[in-house]
């Protein structure tokens, strides 16, 4: 096939030409996003139940609705959340689900389920195709110094919201601190008293004095009329002189009965933009979106939006998810042309000959830009981690095309053309290349039967390294040979300087070097290999004590912050508390701005809240997010009466359950008294290790309640139902939708309750009067009693069990796997049979990943030796070629040690391809040593102090081409460096180690082995 190409240049130069096009076409077609598409399908189902307490919402909303769930094929986790009047039920789903199909699959299980929810409910379930627990991909704040809030959320909600919802990627448009117009009318309990006026006898009034009915047409001889009545109200004025009864003969109005003024629909939530009233519009994507893509889209809009404000009215982005994707990724393109350069310095310097330089660098655009292609038909992303794959590649793609150069040199140095040298060079140095290339692709063949969202992650990694391996691979046995027979001169036809033999001699001296100490080396061969044991074990005995870890965190600048403060709180006792929290942020040098919720309808209770903080540029700072958040930590925890949970942006968050701190482990179990007695105890426990911090849970049970005991005999005696005592109370202290505002472009409710003077104290609900059957007003006193007690603020489910989950975040340097490790031994202490506890989210997928490393290094391993064996026919030269893999293991963890980094998924990553890169020394070196004992019959001693001796060039050329192709990830440059650099520390360390010793090793090992196979007879062929 070489000699093919060599004898056409022509067709050879007009294939690697239409390689640069495809390729370069492609680049320009596809997608950007940050990492490959490792979403669950997930859906978020809501339901809600106006005043419902949230044992009522888990036990005739969210059981209904997860029995019927539970039966959906591919359902992996359902969790649920319960809460006064709302329901929300988060069902995540395997990763081979089509989320489309998955939807239509929970909507026909909501219908099923209808049957058994209560009748009352204003509206059915819904659902969104959302992960409530993934990050927002914009944040958007509307304030005015000058429009009412409600002013400013209709702004937001029907003019940019709406619309943005209906862009095709966005799963949701949150509207925190949502301040929706509202009519609200508060009477007086005692003035209804007063006037034996029922508090139903005032809903019933305004619902028959505010009603949009059609009312026809008139249809005459010539012409129609529409007839129109003005039955609809539409302001507060319009409300108060509604006439309630008559009392006396006189009419008794709306407003003598209390206040009725333009309110809004929930007037105990609240969001800030720094410390000015604002709306925040949080976007969320669908799973499996492009973020970029998605965000792209909205911001075509943001000036059109713009142009149809107010001057009056801001509109801040305080957050975009794709700056920060851009940013890295346009990082991440720099690295890679950095590694670029470097490769190409390291090969002019080993070479020093212009025109040899060039012949194995055009290898490095033909696999990358090649590869470009490949990633289209495929579907990939230009994400980190192809783009990482790639600045990886730079190393030792060109590592063939150095191989059959410096062959065909060799070649030429025994006074061959360069034609005839380059038939030879490529036709003895063809198995070798074709050795080097699938062996490497072999190191990647496991990853692709990875599962999990781990496997996920690096499918994408692993096949675009395989197909620039493969382009590279093709390119040396095409291109490069082609060139070197039309390009390639002798040195002595070159002009040298002074550099050239400044560089020359240096490189003898390391030969010279080399090949005294390899003589020795191999004249005690016994203790090198000896050595490359204790090697094996020093590098068993780091990776059983190095910290474990997952994904590590990006430094986005972001701090996303959780505020909890006592159970009960009132609306104005949370709005003290948050607004202190939030001046100590607004005064920090570090924090640019801000913007801070309390009560978010769906995401928080009453008594939480949200504050989302965007520091000022690195630049101006000089300081990390985690040292921002240790410094600011203190200072908050010092306000007293609330806590405030922080945590940075995670890369990727793997679960379905957004909590105070970023690590979660779960409790469930059916004896629900049990849970709650045992949890505290278990959570007391994890707070004192010591290698965590913000440790808390969703354990509410406390929350102040009062219970209103209905007496039914004496009710039914007197003429009064449970469900009218219910109703009244709902009334009076629910925010109760009484009637509906329809406006052209919205609707908008009529709000009934007692005064807030009659909300503050329980001693009032006595006050309150029921109509019975004989329309007789009763007080509520005479058929119930009121006790005080204590009940949950939220009820919680995973699967169908009751559950308590405790989050919490690691201190600075400690690592999940002991916090994990750890956790885990406090559980089987304490938690009796009955309770089971599972880590969810980031913490479940590191225990799972966890676990599969030593089984898929073990799988690359024997992969490797399998085809080494295929390639060589022998059992015993694959492991001489191995032999290398301990020496960069260790390499590896050493220089994750000494950085202070663990071992997570993408050093783990950087291990496994030293795997790929460290047997190519052994190829290089056995490949030619058998060569010379089969056809010159030198003994095996001679054979590989000779071949180590000639292929030293090379082997030091590939290495270090791999090596400062790998720099600039290790080094840690730009946006989102922190992700990439361990891969790149344990692929630099790895490389310097294991060249320093593998260049004795593999020689000892050969002899070794060669020994043994003469001892018990074997030839080389049958061993």
């Amino acid at each position: 096939m070489t000699e093919l190409f060599i004898r056409r240049p022509v067709a050879t130069a007009a294939m690697m030409l239409g390689i640069l096009l495809f390729g370069a076409f492609a680049y320009r077609v596809l997608p950007v996003s940050d990492l490959p598409n490792v979403d669950y399908p997930t859906i978020l189902v809501n339901a809600a139940l106006p005043g419902a307490s949230p044992e009522t919402m888990a036990s005739s909303v969210a059981t209904p609705l997860e029995k019927q769930f539970s039966t959906i094929a591919g359902l992996d986790n359902m969790s649920s959340t319960n809460r006064l009047g709302i329901t929300s039920i988060t069902l995540s789903f395997t990763l081979d689900r089509k989320i489309d199909a998955a939807a239509q699959d929970v909507q026909s299980a909501i219908s099923r389920a209808q049957s058994n929810l209560p009748q009352d409910m204003p509206s059915p379930p819904t659902y969104q195709k959302v992960n409530p627990a993934d990050q927002p991909v914009l944040y958007i704040a509307l304030t005015s110094a000058v429009l009412p809030l409600s002013t400013v959320d209709d702004y937001a909600e029907n003019m940019i919201g709406q619309r943005i919802s209906m862009v095709d990627g966005v799963a949701q448009v949150q509207v925190f601190g949502s301040q929706k117009y509202a009519v609200r009318a508060q009477v007086n309990p005692d003035r209804l008293a007063s006037l034996g006026i029922g508090i139903d006898e005032v809903a019933s009034a305004i619902q028959k004095q505010n009603v949009n009915l059609p009312t026809g047409t008139l249809y005459g001889k010539n012409q129609a009329f529409t007839v129109q009545a003005n039955g609809q109200l539409r302001s507060a004025a319009a409300y108060r002189p509604l006439i309630v009864a008559y009392r006396n003969g006189a009419p008794i109005r709306l407003s003598e009965l209390g206040r009725v003024f333009d309110s809004v629909e929930n007037d105990k939530t609240a969001s800030w933009y720094n410390d000015t009233h604002a709306i925040v519009l949080a976007i969320q994507r669908q799973p499996g979106t492009n973020t970029v893509e998605v965000v792209n889209r909205i911001n075509q809009l943001l000036p059109h939006f713009k142009t149809l404000l107010p001057g009056t009215l801001q509109m801040i982005t305080l957050y975009d998810r794709s700056v920060s994707i851009r940013n890295s990724v346009k990082d991440v393109k720099f690295s890679l042309l950095l590694a670029n350069v470097l490769v190409i310095l390291v090969i002019f310097l080993f070479l020093r000959n212009l025109s040899a330089t060039t012949i194995p660098t055009l290898a490095l655009p033909m696999s990358i830009i090649g590869t470009f292609a490949g990633m289209y038909l495929l579907g990939f992303t230009v994400d980190n981690l192809s783009l990482l794959a790639l600045t990886l590649c730079v190393g030792f793609v060109v590592d063939d095309a150095i191989v059959m150069l410096e062959n065909i040199t060799r070649h030429m140095e025994m006074g061959k053309t360069a034609l005839q040298a380059a038939f030879d060079g490529a036709k003895e140095i063809g198995f070798t290349i074709l050795s080097m290339t699938l062996s490497l692709i072999a190191v990647f063949i496991p990853f692709l039967f990875w599962g999990g969202i781990e496997g996920r992650l690096v499918h994408e990694f692993a096949l675009t390294i395989t197909m620039a391996i493969l382009i590279s691979g093709f390119v040396s046995l095409t291109l490069t040979p082609m060139l070197c027979s039309r390009f390639l001169r002798r040195e002595k036809e070159e002009k040298h300087g002074g550099l050239y033999l400044a560089l020359e001699s240096g490189f003898d001296r390391m030969l010279g070097f080399y090949s005294a100490t390899l003589r020795i080396a191999l004249d005690h061969w016994k203790a090198v290999v000896a050595f490359s044991v204790l090697v094996g074990v020093a590098a068993g005995f780091l990776y059983a004590i190095m910290p474990r870890g997952f994904i590590p965190s990006d430094d986005t600048g972001y701090i996303l912050a959780f505020t909890q403060a006592a159970q009960g709180i009132s609306y104005e006792g949370m709005v003290r508390h948050q607004q202190a929290v939030a001046r100590i942020v607004h005064e920090d040098k570090n924090i640019r701005d801000f913007f801070s919720v309390i009560a978010a309808v769906g995401f928080t209770a009453n008594n939480s809240g949200i504050m989302f903080m965007r520091m000022k540029p690195r630049s101006e700072t000089h300081l990390r997010v985690d040292q921002v958040m240790g410094e600011l930590r203190p200072k908050l925890w010092s306000v007293p009466g609330i806590m405030v949970f922080m945590q940075s942006l995670p890369t990727i968050n793997t679960g379905g359950r957004l909590t105070n701190s970023q690590y979660q482990y779960t409790l469930f179990s059916p004896d629900t008294d049990l849970l709650y007695k045992i949890e505290p105890v278990l959570e007391s426990k994890i707070r004192a290790l010591p290698m965590v911090l913000d440790v808390t849970s969703d354990l509410q049970i406390t929350n102040p309640q009062v219970n209103v005991n209905v007496n039914r005999d004496k009710a039914s005696t007197l003429g009064v139902t449970a469900q009218q005592v219910e109703d009244a109370l709902y009334t009076a202290f629910g925010s109760r939708q009484i009637s509906t505002i329809y406006a052209p472009n919205n609707e908008y409710r009529v709000i009934l309750e007692v005064l807030p003077q009659y909300q503050s104290n329980p001693d009032v609900l006595p006050k309150l009067y029921i109509h019975s059957a004989d329309g007789q007003l009763v007080p509520m006193s005479s058929v119930a009693k009121l006790s005080k007690s204590i009940g949950p603020l939220s009820v919680n489910h995973t699967g169908q069990f009751p559950s308590v989950t405790i989050s919490f975040n690691l201190k600075p340097g400690a690592s999940l796997g002991e916090a994990v490790k750890q956790i885990t031994a406090l559980s089987r202490q304490i938690l009796p049979s009955t309770i089971t506890a599972d880590f969810q989210g980031n913490a479940q997928a590191f225990e799972s990943s966890s676990q599969g490393f030593w089984i898929l290094l073990g799988i690359t391993v024997l992969v490797i030796y399998l085809l080494l064996a295929i390639l060589y026919e022998s059992f015993i030269h694959p492991i001489t070629i191995l032999s290398a893999l301990p020496s960069a293991g260790l390499g590896a963890l050493l220089a994750l040690k000494l950085a202070h980094d663990e071992l997570n998924l993408f050093s783990f990553v950087g291990i496994v391809m030293l795997m790929g890169l460290s047997k190519k020394n052994g190829i290089i070196m056995i490949d030619f040593a058998l060569e010379l004992q089969r056809k010159e019959g030198k003994s095996p001693m001679e054979a590989i102090y000779q071949a180590a001796v000639v292929r030293f060039r090379p082997i030091m050329m590939t290495t270090m081409a791999a090596l400062v192709g790998t720099l600039p990830i290790a080094i840690g440059i730009g946006t989102g460096a922190d992700s990439r650099r361990p891969l790149g520390l344990a692929v630099v360390g790895g490389l310097l180690v294991s060249q320093s010793l593998t260049l004795y090793i593999t020689p000892a090992t050969y002899i070794f082995f060669e020994a043994l196979r003469k001892k018990f007879g074997y030839s080389s062929k049958e061993a």
